[in-house]
């Protein structure tokens, strides 16, 4: 009889641990069986907020017109109060900071309200009111800090920030080295500020239509976080001595396995 348990266990400890993991493939799984061609969404730039960092330049083909519409930096001032058309010149090397309204102070044009535009919005917006001052005026922007953070079951969690305001999900998980084994692929939520209110998401990683999710392209400050699989949620919620348990109670169902083939 205990001959035949012990058979037994080792059959189901056998059947059990070789049970493979789901859901470990991304964009393998075809949700909209509708849609048999992947699409991807079209990337229409992210959104200012406020405590954005932006490096705004004007050129033309004057460049002594240009230069009171540029930030200059200390080292390159003569002045750094130089004052330009009745409006004091900033001097922040760092960029125009967005501040808690949504303004900017820009050189000559003063006061701008430019929370919600998109980067090309504000480019095609300051070349417009330009054409008073300059006939040819050429804007390019960068934004200086776009972040993304990514947390849970990755393999490097934290705050990362790209040199590109374009970024994929797919991306931002690489940023942080991918998911872990025990990342939960199917649940991924995406927390994104909108209109100043926080909202969640679900992203499934399997779906093989992911591309095509109006969340596929990171917006400025969201977070992404990987929750576990049920695997991990279970083990953290239990004894951290039941490992141990089971490794010795392993030990012990060997021995005695061992025992009862050499009275045989």
């Amino acid at each position: 009889m205990m001959k035949n348990l012990i058979y037994y266990l080792i059959l189901l400890l056998t059947i059990f641990s070789c049970k493979p993991k789901e859901n470990m493939v991304y964009m393998e799984k075809e949700k909209n069986i509708a849609e048999s061609k992947i699409k991807q969404v079209v990337f229409y730039g992210t959104h200012i907020q406020s405590g954005d960092v932006l490096d705004i330049k004007v050129t033309a083909f004057d460049e002594n017109a240009v230069r009171p519409f540029n930030l200059y930096s200390m080292n390159n001032a003569t002045n750094p109060e130089q004052v330009i058309l009745g409006q004091v010149e900033q001097i922040a090397p760092q960029g125009y900071l967005v501040d808690n309204e949504g303004y900017i102070y820009f050189p000559v044009l003063g006061k701008l309200y430019i929370k919600g535009m998109t980067l090309a919005q504000l480019r095609a917006d300051i070349e417009k009111r330009l054409f008073t001052y300059l006939s040819d005026p050429l804007v390019s922007i960068k934004q200086l800090n776009f972040n993304v953070t990514v947390l849970g079951e990755v393999k490097k969690p934290g705050q990362y920030t790209n040199p590109s305001d374009k970024i994929t999900i797919l991306q931002a998980l690489g940023l942080a080295g991918d998911m872990t084994d025990f990342g939960n692929r199917t649940n991924v939520k995406l927390i994104r500020e909108e209109e100043g209110v926080s909202k969640t998401y679900v992203i499934d990683f399997t779906d093989k239509n992911i591309t095509n999710s109006p969340y596929y392209y990171i917006q400025q400050n969201d977070v992404l976080y990987v929750e576990p699989d049920l695997i991990k949620k279970k083990t953290a919620n239990v004894d951290p001595n039941r490992n141990l348990i089971f490794q010795v109670g392993g030990i012990a169902l060997g021995v005695a396995t061992l025992l009862i083939s050499l009275l045989r």
